[in-house]
């Protein structure tokens, strides 16, 4: 898990790369065309395209092809293991400070 939360996380790491995949988180189930991410983006198509497979190759998002179109979704699935792996030590060292204090 190590690895594929370290491409996920990676994936993520620019401020575009985080405004596509909002987008995308908040469009839903249903996804957008790579012309609706860029009308709500105001990112660049060539720039948009790059982005779109960064995420894609990290897990992040996946794209459909529908006729001539490409729709992408959030991989919400993906999402909620990267939160899930980021959150799984919280305050794990607060527990123990308790239990050596006590």
């Amino acid at each position: 898990m190590w690895d594929t939360a370290a491409q996920g996380f990676a994936a993520m790491g620019s401020e575009s790369r985080l405004k596509v995949l909002k987008t995308l988180i908040r469009a839903g189930e249903a996804g957008l065309t790579v012309g609706e991410v860029q009308d709500r983006t105001g990112i660049a198509p060539s720039t948009l395209a790059h982005h779109l497979r960064f995420l894609a190759a990290g897990g992040l998002v996946e794209q459909e092809k529908s006729g001539r179109a490409v729709i992408n979704r959030a991989r919400f699935g993906a999402l909620q293991e990267l939160a899930q792996f980021i959150l799984s030590e919280c305050c794990a060292d607060t527990d123990r400070k308790v239990a050596n204090d006590g």
